[in-house]
Formats: C-alpha cells, structure tokens, sequence
C-alpha cells in the first residue's frame, strides 16, 4: 500500500510507503491529510507521562515545503505499462480490446523513417497490428489511427504510474484530472 505524499498546495509529488509516511508525520511536516486512515503505528511509551506515542496515517499527506515538482515542467516517463492504461488496452488500428501480454509499443513514424520514442509518437497496438503495418507510416500502410496519441498530465501520470490505488486516492486524483482525458471514460 502506497500513501499519496502532496505538496502543501496540493500538488502532487510521489507514492510512497506507509514507513516514509510515518517518518513525515513524527517530523510534524505533515500539514493536512485527507482519505481515510489506513494504518496505526504504535511507538514507545513516555518515560514521564507513561503515554504511548501512536502515529495514524491517511491515504493522502500534504507535507511542508516547496514542492520539487512543477506540473506545467513535468514529462512524465515512458512505458508500456503506462502507455497501455493511457490507451485503455486498445489497439489503435483495429479498435479491439487486449490483454496487455498481447500489446505493443507501436511508433506512428517508425525509427526506420527517424521516428523518436515519445508520448506523442506512440500509441497500443495489438501483434498483428504492428506486424501488418510493419515500418510505414499509417498513411503509408493504409491502417488510419482510430485516437489520437497525447502526454498526460501529472494527475494522470501519477494514476498510471500506481496499481493499487486507494478509493479515495482515486477520487482526490481524477477530480484534477483533464475532462479530454481517456482516463475520464
């Protein structure tokens, strides 16, 4: 499980684990939290008082300080795993749903014709797909795209980049995620 660690401003800065959670909050730089509470660590016992110290941590942590990322400055990486869930696991030539076993990285101007690996040169292809259009382009292997490829944003990278996601961390990320994107359907 995977805490959503926020900029104070709430913008988002990394997954991280539940013990890098409770390290932020006996810091005291935790400055809000939101989602529900998915852990309870219990700590050692005041010598004065006898009290027990317990640290409660929540799906989602804004934490103090500037945020290392700029959201207008960011290219989020990529990889098939994300470029699949950007996709929705459909091939861009024949409209058909796959497993991600049965899809590939497909280069609209392949590297044969100086095609570069970027967000906006590649979409989900299906084996067949890709081994009929070979390396042409989609206008020169008469095989149109059905969508056309996009970058996403920081809400949506950070959607891709994270399986198991909380409900309610969901919720925090698609509320800021772009209506256009495939992610909204």
């Amino acid at each position: 499980m995977k805490v959503l660690k926020l900029s104070a401003q709430g913008l988002p800065q990394s997954w991280i684990s539940l013990e890098e959670a409770v390290m932020y909050y006996a810091a005291e730089e935790v400055r809000w939290e939101a989602g529900q509470e998915v852990a309870v660590f219990h700590g050692g016992h005041n010598a004065i008082t006898g009290d027990q110290s317990i640290i409660r941590v929540n799906s989602i942590i804004g934490t103090r300080g500037v945020p290392k990322i700029n959201p207008f400055d960011t290219r989020p990486g990529l990889t098939n795993g994300k470029l699949f869930i950007r996709d929705r696991n459909i091939c861009a030539y024949c409209g058909n749903h796959f497993h991600e076993t049965e899809l590939t990285r497909e280069h609209i101007v392949p590297f044969a014709q100086k095609g570069v690996d970027t967000w906006m040169n590649v979409v989900t292809s299906c084996r067949a797909c890709n081994h009929r259009k070979s390396h042409r382009t989609p206008e020169q292997a008469g095989m149109p795209l059905l969508y056309a490829p996009y970058v996403p944003s920081l809400w949506e990278d950070f959607i891709l980049r994270n399986r198991r996601i909380l409900v309610d961390q969901m919720a925090f990320l698609m509320a800021h995620v772009p209506r256009s994107s495939r992610l909204m359907s």
